[in-house]
């Protein structure tokens, strides 16, 4: 007898079918996706931010300089641009929904081992475990909402999915540094471990699984080049001015760092021209608006990202802020960049996306210029004015310079070209950590050395001032005449080694100032095309 197949008998056997525990067809289905997108995608980004203000904490802990830790941030960073284009193809192979968990996984494992690390090194290679859990997380993120939410209601979802990157970069340094002050370094990575098991549950219980049966085959050569170019180069910028590098920028490690560094370099970029299935389609940078974007994404994020630690290091070694104190100044950044965005969008398309483009680059070369005045004196005020300027410049740039760049772009390239750009701006944060890393160690370094040679001691201004302090430490520690006369003069060794820190990174900032305003050479020649020419 033939069985008879009624809708509801369909229904139980999609049912059966599905991995998730909500229904893909569902009207909720999507938006309790999205929820669990944006919980992932919170912890990923905020992780970006959150270890800045803790930085001196680190340092002090493990006895570590500055040219040691910034691999804290840079081993993250550099992960996650190698994962960047390696998520889509992994997940195209072995499923979204799998691939989605493995990266929470990492991730919060990850976080798990910074937590327990007991030197520098430990530290930074559990950064790099969670670097590639977060590189997975992001792309796969977007590229899971905008399947699963129809064209019409895409740009709304990718809105809800942008808030929590925004929200991470506004109460990241603001989390990190109460955590800090009130507990330890460790549980700014700590904090992440029960929200990474609460979104792994939820993706098992909410999410579907998507395979794609039309995978290319997997570009070995260009993934094993990128990994060798990138960690090779940046730990040669690095090492160029270390302490520990007595021969400086022509040790034979070094040079043999730069030549292995500029051979991986070539090996991908013929690779990914000539192969049918590249890592990264660098053919794509051929049309001529997303390649001048792309240049202007580098220029500006080795700027941005590269200068963003500075601030912190600053408020806490050199103004004796808290790291709560030191969090709490960039709450408004991320605030004032999502009140700006749709506005940015409106004018964009209204008049031309270069205009808040050309006035945002400006306006942030202004906030770094101000920030190159710096002293041991700048008020508060100062500093946050700085600070307005920067979150209103980031939120007139990102929206139209993303329009900008896709204009030409056809559609069927468009998951492609997010991936390239991806790429670059974290490719561009690590160079510019490294590169301001490395300036800053260098012109601390000049700065101690000249404050120190124009300091007479045998003069009488040097002997009045030694005198007084001496005086100063005998009434307020109680220290003997011999005792207080050393802590004298240690008093201004001291004062002028802070006062050759601050010119340091005030000398960073004025070269991020530079390198920010030559970005508007490639946003000046641009083109836009108006809808009647499209």
């Amino acid at each position: 007898m033939k069985r008879r197949i009624t809708p509801s008998h369909l229904l139980r056997k999609k049912l059966r079918n599905r991995s998730s525990g909500f229904h893909p067809q569902h009207d909720r289905y999507k938006w309790f996706v999205l929820g669990n997108i944006m919980l992932g995608t919170f912890m990923a980004v905020l992780d970006s931010t959150i270890v800045n203000v803790g930085l001196p904490k680190i340092m002090a802990s493990f006895g570590v300089g500055i040219d040691k830790i910034e691999w804290v941030i840079t081993a993250y960073m550099l992960s996650m641009a190698v994962m960047l284009p390696t998520s889509g193809w992994l997940a195209d192979k072995f499923g979204y929904k799998r691939l989605y968990f493995m990266g929470l996984l990492m991730f919060t494992l990850g976080s798990l081992f910074c937590g327990m690390s007991y030197d520098e090194n430990t530290l930074i290679i559990s950064r790099i475990i969670q670097g590639l859990g977060a590189g997975t997380i992001q792309p796969l993120g977007m590229a899971i909402i905008t399947r699963e939410f129809p064209p019409q209601q895409r740009g709304m979802a990718l809105g809800f999915w942008a808030i929590a990157a925004a929200a991470s970069v506004s109460f990241g340094p603001l989390i990190g540094g109460y955590l800090v002050d009130n507990f330890s370094w460790q549980l700014i990575f700590d904090v992440n471990i029960p929200f990474g098991i609460a979104a792994m549950v939820f993706t098992i219980v909410i999410q579907k699984e998507y395979i794609n049966r039309m995978v290319g085959k997997f570009d070995l050569v260009g993934f094993i080049s990128v990994v060798v170019f990138l960690p090779v180069l940046l730990y040669a910028l690095s090492e160029g001015s270390a302490s520990t590098n007595t021969a400086g920028w022509s040790a034979p490690y070094i040079l043999v760092c730069f030549g292995i560094s500029a051979i991986a370099l070539a090996v991908f970029v013929t690779h990914e021209l000539t192969t049918k299935h590249p890592l990264i389609n660098l053919r794509l940078l051929g049309d001529y608006n997303f390649g001048m974007g792309n240049l202007v994404m580098l220029i500006f994020t080795i700027g941005m990202f590269g200068s963003t630690f500075l601030l912190p290091l600053y408020l806490q070694n050199s103004m004796g802020y808290t790291a709560v104190q030191a969090g709490a100044v960039f709450l408004p950044v991320g605030i004032i960049q999502g009140m700006m965005s749709p506005i940015a969008g409106k004018v964009s398309d209204k008049i031309s996306p270069k205009v808040p483009m050309i006035v945002g680059v400006v306006v942030l070369g202004i906030s770094f210029l101000l920030n190159s005045q710096l002293s041991y004196l700048t008020e508060h005020n100062f500093v946050m004015l700085s600070l307005y300027l920067r979150g209103f410049a980031m939120g007139i740039i990102f929206t139209p310079l993303s329009n900008l760049m896709l204009l030409t772009m056809p559609r069927e390239h468009m998951a492609q070209a997010s991936g390239i750009t991806n790429t670059i701006r974290q490719v561009g944060g690590s160079l510019g950590v490294a590169l301001f890393t490395t300036l800053l160690t260098t012109r601390v370094t000049y700065h101690a050395q000249t404050f120190g040679a124009a300091i007479q001691s045998g003069s009488q201004e040097f002997k009045n001032v030694a005198t007084n302090l001496a005086h100063f430490a005998q009434q307020s520690m109680g220290s003997n005449m011999a005792t207080a006369a050393q802590q004298g003069k240690y008093m201004i060794m001291q004062h002028v080694s802070k006062q050759a820190y601050i010119a340091g990174i005030d000398d960073d900032f004025w070269v991020a100032a530079i390198i920010t305003f030559v970005s508007l050479v490639p946003v000046l020649i641009m083109r836009t095309k108006t809808k009647k020419q499209v």
